[in-house]
């Protein structure tokens, strides 16, 4: 009777330590599966490794990562006074010249105009980048943005002078 109470003892210890490892690894893996998922919460880098939430995008022109709003700053052409920058247009040029990076409002992605000589404009399918009185975009016949080919944001009444 000692005997099988023993081996029942022993049993008992086993099989509840290895219960035991199971629920942990169980608990342990699940914490792991949390902390993956906070982590790509937090890290909202594009696929070249720009972060976005800092403003930051792919430059396709220059091939790295740039505040596309620190280029020159194109107003809508119905809405020249903008102070909403979301809804500006903004344009990088290559050290060249030859080729300007727009990028458009509300869209992740950049679009490359290039132009044939000095003087010219960019040019990208209906797109065209002409440098008039700072520079002017147009889709097609129709005028979208304009700017006067300062770089960065633009402040309109203010009470600074500079």
């Amino acid at each position: 009777m000692k005997k099988i109470t023993t081996i029942l003892i022993i049993v008992l210890i086993v099989t509840s330590c290895k219960w035991i490892d199971q629920n942990e690894d169980v608990a342990a893996d699940a914490k792991a599966a949390a902390a993956v998922k906070d982590s790509t919460m937090v890290n909202d880098k594009d696929e070249n490794g720009c972060l976005a939430s800092a403003g930051y995008v792919w430059s396709k022109v220059n091939k790295e990562c740039v505040k596309g709003f620190s280029g020159i700053q194109l107003n809508p052409t119905d809405k020249q006074d903008n102070q909403d920058e979301t809804l500006s247009a903004y344009v990088l040029f290559s050290e060249d010249a030859s080729q300007a990076e727009v990028f458009l409002p509300k869209d992740t992605t950049s679009i490359v105009l290039t132009r044939a000589a000095e003087g010219k404009p960019w040019i990208l399918k209906e797109w065209q980048l002409v440098p008039w009185k700072g520079y002017v975009l147009k889709k097609g016949a129709v005028t979208m943005f304009a700017g006067d080919g300062e770089i960065g944001k633009k402040e309109i009444e203010t009470d600074t002078e500079q």
